[in-house]
């Protein structure tokens, strides 16, 4: 078994759901010192949806993760650890809160 090098958490959101969406990753960021990526208003690599990475160090992850079960409002968040197999990590070292999303996978297939 790889080493769990960190996590991502991937907030989901649409037209819809931005500005919420945009409060709730300036609020971890600010709240858990936690780096923030782009609000991208657009899919991006093996999501469906427009997202938000949200980075975690492995110290992180306990605390983070449950606050934003709490506090994520509805929103799907896709949370998968990074061991350097980008497709083990998006389809088996997975974590979904909410609406389970299809991932655009065979980019990783190609890899291999």
């Amino acid at each position: 078994m790889s080493e769990i090098i960190s996590y991502h958490a991937h907030i989901y959101y649409d037209e819809t759901t931005y500005e919420q969406a945009s409060k709730l990753c300036d609020e971890i960021g600010k709240k858990f010192g936690v780096p923030v990526g782009h609000k991208h208003k657009q899919p991006v690599g093996p999501h469906p949806m427009w997202s938000c990475q949200i980075t975690l160090a492995s110290e992180a992850f306990a605390i983070v993760i449950p606050w934003l079960m709490l506090n994520r409002n509805d929103l799907t968040v896709f949370v998968h650890a990074n061991t350097g197999d980008d497709l083990k990590d998006h389809s088996e070292h997975t974590m979904w809160m909410g609406q389970v999303q299809k991932l655009h996978l065979e980019m990783f297939k190609s890899e291999g």
